[in-house]
């Protein structure tokens, strides 16, 4: 069957056909046991699991079930990665070192996802020098994932300075009038570079994904590099 009832939860067994990754487990409101379970049901049809938004108290339950779970404590995240084979491509960049928890979900999300992921963290506008000196590493990659709170301008600044699309992600961190995430949200909203995409308020999970998505098919063959004749046929 493409998906199993267990009772709390129904599982899409066949995401990862679809989508190319297995469906993943959003931690947050489910107790240890429940997590468990459904990650025992989805490791046994492969090896591949990311657990989002959870507590270390989570471990214990998964070890059970997944002796090889690592969590990763400033994402908040538990994986289960057998693949060792990472495509280089992604970068995730945050303004200051209270966006990292998002950031961090972010950069676990692609790695698991199969993303060798590059890191430059801490280097907001209030200090752009320390962003110009990474310059060289963003202008290689496939996708960058931008995380700022607070007034949010990075990733306008970043989209201006690379030819990838920018992924960016508006964090709750800050105080003043940010409102929560808000301010950051509406200024990446009407960001003038273009190249910009915005996820919600801190939703590194979901900018992880979409740059590791974007990494993949970057780096597929093109029909002219597998010696295929383009689709449509000949000219």
């Amino acid at each position: 069957m493409p998906f199993e009832n267990i009772g709390f939860a129904e599982l899409d067994h066949h995401r990862a056909l679809r989508k190319g990754f297995p469906e993943v487990i959003l931690g947050e409101g489910k107790t240890p046991e429940q997590v468990a379970a459904i990650a025992e049901k989805l490791l046994a049809q492969g090896d591949t699991l990311l657990v989002t938004r959870v507590g270390k108290d989570c471990l214990e339950a998964l070890k059970k079930v997944a002796p090889r779970a690592v969590y990763h404590v400033e994402a908040r995240a538990i994986s289960v990665d057998r693949n060792k084979v990472k495509k280089p491509g992604v970068s995730v960049v945050c303004a200051g070192t209270a966006d990292l928890p998002v950031a961090e979900e972010a950069a676990v999300t692609a790695e698991v996802m199969g993303s060798h992921v590059e890191k430059a963290y801490d280097v907001g506008v209030a200090g752009i020098h320390r962003l110009f000196d990474k310059l060289d590493a963003l202008r290689v990659a496939n996708a960058i994932v931008v995380v700022a709170g607070m007034e949010g301008a990075l990733p306008s600044v970043v989209a201006g300075l690379v030819s990838a699309p920018v992924i960016a992600v508006p964090t709750s961190a800050g105080y003043g009038a940010s409102f929560g995430g808000l301010a950051p949200l509406l200024t990446m909203l009407n960001a003038c570079s273009p190249g910009v995409a915005v996820v919600n308020i801190d939703n590194g999970f979901g900018a992880g994904y979409l740059a590791a998505v974007i990494n993949r098919l970057a780096a597929r063959p093109t029909d002219a590099q597998k010696g295929q004749q383009p689709r449509g046929g000949s000219r």
